[in-house]
């Protein structure tokens, strides 16, 4: 009886600590993902914008606009679709991009999305990237990017999505999932072997 309550003792301890580490773990993890001051000037080989949320391709556009970049690449984009597709890019103000952007059609998720990028990041010889994704999305793609690319200069240029609070995650029951689901994915990725 007495081994069984020791057992039971250091299961709960045991649990207790992960418990502890993992939350302080979740609130490092939001800390990153909130209105922190970031690079807005830095001049880079290219731009990269992971699709699958709102505003993405639109600050991509912008900051190549605003001469940050002479490339864009969008990674992740639907089968067929070209830029001709999207933007109108023949009598618009984006004329003059048409030979800048490029569509990546082959990831299906934020690792695959670090992979296409890299190949065409590595036939083109670049060596520096600022990368576009939702906040609450940019510790875990830098990651992957960061493990894709290793010794390319990443600028990591967040986006917030008005939908999505991430100044007060734990407020908002729908922003404090996918911050948490974020985590988890990132733990995963950490645990994954380097290829």
């Amino acid at each position: 009886m007495q081994a069984w309550r020791k057992a039971l003792s250091i299961a709960g301890a045991v649990v207790i600590a992960a418990t502890v580490l993992w939350s302080a773990g979740l609130i490092w993890f939001a800390s990153q993902t909130g209105h922190t001051a970031h690079d807005t000037s830095t001049r880079t080989d290219a731009i990269i914008v992971l699709t699958g949320g709102s505003g993405r391709l639109a600050k991509g556009i912008s900051l190549l606009e605003s001469n940050l970049s002479d490339q864009l690449f969008v990674s992740g984009v639907a089968d067929g679709l070209r830029p001709e597709d999207v933007f109108d890019v023949e009598g618009g103000k984006l004329a003059d991009l048409s030979c800048c952007i490029t569509f990546g059609h082959s990831a299906n998720n934020t690792a695959e999305n670090a992979v296409e990028t890299a190949a065409w990041v590595n036939s083109r010889g670049f060596s520096s990237l600022r990368l576009v994704t939702a906040s609450y999305h940019m510790p875990r793609s830098m990651m992957e990017f960061r493990r894709a690319l290793p010794g390319v200069i990443l600028v990591a240029n967040p986006i917030y999505p008005e939908n999505v609070k991430v100044d007060d995650w734990w407020y908002h029951r729908g922003t404090a999932g996918l911050i948490a689901s974020e985590y988890a994915k990132s733990l995963l990725m950490m645990l994954k072997p380097s290829s």
